[in-house]
């Protein structure tokens, strides 16, 4: 897989977005206390790739830890299905959750595996 556009969103469909030049090629798991629970399967973009469609009304934010990445959650379902925050060279991305892309298994990648737990 290369760079490719798709698709996505929230379970209910009040959040939808598109996100370009998105790589699942390097996508990642993490075991901190967050991204365990949600079962997220990450890939990131510099944030100019990442349009937000439709429901930024509808959104709500989740900050812990450093309080460095906002997490988005539709209010209606629940789901997180983006974050926003900065690398470490203080570039701005979006982190995409693979499971809320249109037409994608997440299944079928192999994303490498981060220890958020103890760092």
């Amino acid at each position: 897989m290369s760079e490719k556009s798709y698709t996505g969103g929230c379970q209910c469909g009040a959040v939808r977005y598109a996100v370009d030049k998105l790589d699942l090629d390097h996508t990642i798991t993490c075991n901190c206390s967050r991204c365990q629970k949600l079962g997220s399967v990450l890939a990131f973009t510099p944030r100019d790739n990442f349009v937000l469609k439709s429901g930024e009304s509808n959104l709500t934010e989740y900050l812990f830890n450093a309080k460095k990445i906002r997490h988005q959650f539709c209010k209606t379902c629940g789901i997180q299905s983006f974050a926003y925050g900065e690398m470490p060279n203080g570039a701005k991305m979006a982190a995409i959750n693979v499971n809320c892309l249109d037409d994608v298994d997440p299944r079928s990648l192999t994303p490498h595996h981060v220890d958020g737990k103890t760092h």
